[in-house]
């Protein structure tokens, strides 16, 4: 492959409430044309949150031509993508028309369904040490089958063999590449509920549990393959280098080696730590596939918690208690303590390594001498709080290297920054790009297309732009993450 003319790597990033793409200058080794649009969301009912699968092909179509604006065919490797992971849409093989809205991730429709399932220890067992997931509503097969099971355009679309159902990876690259391809990658796929984390492929006995025939889904693809080829503005782009949301921060933080951690504080948080080439197994912490290249498997631990900066939205979408998310640090750090206040971040139930799904949000302790400030300081405290559990669960799983390296939107709150520091009586370290998901993403381009050469080049790109240092033991500090804990055990 001749690069000498090539310079820019793009990347589609498809988020919870936004979508973005971006070319990276890998001269500079920075991002430019960035174009960025917000995703709406729906809440048909209580607890359902789904999205518009039309909106999300226009606002990546619209973003992508803004983003190539003055960037010449020649001087392109190819187009990544990563993506909100388990949200999934159906859609006609024929037309490539959905059938139904993007069900989201944080969507709880199946939750009991799920719940029931559990309930099956044998079953739950099974399914747990084939996909290193937990059965939840968070994934994609409950949802699935729900869909097939209560939708009669997508009955209708199975029964004449014209359905596609796919995470928005698979969507997104099928509409680009007009319905030539149809794949998703091992980072996505193992997101689902339906594939085996040891065969790296679709497991037949659980399709067939879940009811969801191997024909409707995707092939699987490594991470750094070519997928395909688009057209825009008239410019042909090569497309390869897709890896899920988490999967792209952990390889955009560089965390290529055994031990390695990162954390993304965004709408969710999302702790990662890389385990090497074979899978470990736990009671309270996902394993899943990190990657796979040609250079071979890799996997990590998981720890989800469901909300974290989407309790900082809450407080300002949702109660309009702040005006900013930028007013949580101002108003937490006017008092020195939250005086008693508790807060349960379980705005969307709770995971990681919890894994109390029926939980809901709520404050505990407030007393007439509480303020907005005490209660603004307990919610930001409880997502540090959630880190630690998370933290020390991995750490009795796996020797992790230090320090851990943070991303996501919540790093702009410094005061939150050091709090999670000394919680974790660990040292983190903050990266100089704040959008490591979209940077992995790249990275994982730059490797299908000769822009870089291996995982250990990889590793080497990393840059901190600041280093938190933990402050000595406080008594009170633990007492007060103990008593926390003691709430969430006896909810």
């Amino acid at each position: 492959m001749n690069n000498d003319k090539k310079r820019y790597i793009l990347a589609i990033d498809i988020g919870t409430t936004s979508i973005r793409t971006i070319a990276f200058d890998t001269i500079e080794r920075k991002f430019v044309n960035i174009a960025q649009k917000k995703l709406k969301q729906y809440y048909p009912k209580a607890g359902w949150v789904e999205q518009d699968p039309r909106e999300i092909l226009s606002i990546v179509d619209s973003c992508l031509s803004r983003t190539l604006q003055n960037i010449e065919e020649e001087s392109i490797f190819g187009l990544g993508l990563t993506n909100q992971r388990e949200t999934f849409v159906a859609w006609k093989k024929s037309t490539g028309e959905p059938l139904y809205n993007a069900i989201v991730w944080q969507d709880r429709r199946t939750f009991e369904l799920s719940q029931k399932i559990s309930a099956n220890r044998k079953m739950n067992r099974k399914i747990h040490n084939k996909t290193g997931l937990f059965v939840d509503a968070y994934f994609s097969a409950t949802k699935i089958n729900w869909l097939i099971q209560n939708n009669d355009e997508v009955r209708s679309a199975l029964e004449q063999d014209d359905l596609n159902v796919a995470t928005l990876d698979s969507y997104v690259i099928y509409h680009l590449t007009q319905g030539k391809s149809f794949v998703t990658d091992h980072s996505n796929a193992c997101r689902t509920l339906l594939y085996n984390i040891h065969s790296h492929d679709w497991d037949n006995d659980l399709l067939k549990f879940f009811g969801i025939p191997r024909d409707c889904l995707p092939q699987i693809v490594d991470c750094d393959a070519q997928v395909g080829d688009t057209v825009v503005d008239n410019k042909h782009i090569k497309i390869g280098g897709i890896l899920g949301d988490q999967q792209s921060s952990l390889f955009g933080q560089g965390c290529t080696n055994q031990g390695e951690v990162k954390t993304t504080f965004g709408t969710g948080g999302f702790m990662l730590c890389n385990m090497g080439d074979k899978p470990i197994l736990s009671d309270k912490l996902l394993t899943t596939v990190a990657w796979k290249t040609r250079e071979g498997t890799t996997y990590a631990f998981e720890g989800n918690m469901y909300s974290a900066g989407a309790c900082v939205n809450w407080l300002t979408d949702g109660i309009e208690m702040i005006e900013t998310p930028e007013d949580s640090e101002t108003l937490s750090n006017s008092v020195s303590n939250s005086n008693g206040v508790q807060f349960i971040p379980a705005l969307t139930g709770l995971g990681a390594p919890f894994w109390k799904s029926g939980v809901k949000a709520q404050f505990v302790g407030l007393t007439l001498g509480c303020t907005k400030a005490h209660m603004v300081r307990a919610v930001l405290r409880s997502i540090g709080y959630q880190a630690r559990a998370v933290f020390d669960c991995m750490g009795e799983n796996i020797a992790m290297r230090h320090p851990m390296r943070i991303d996501g939107g919540m790093t702009k709150n410094v005061t939150f920054m050091q709090f999670l520091c000394d919680i974790l009586h660990s040292p983190i370290t903050q990266s100089a790009e704040i959008e490591s998901t979209s940077l992995g993403a790249c990275y994982m381009c730059g490797l299908a297309f000769g822009a870089y050469k291996s995982l250990a080049e990889i590793h080497s790109l990393y840059q901190c732009a600041k280093t938190y240092t933990p402050t000595p033991r406080d008594y009170d500090r633990e007492a007060h993450y103990k008593d926390w804990l003691d709430l969430i055990e006896r909810l």
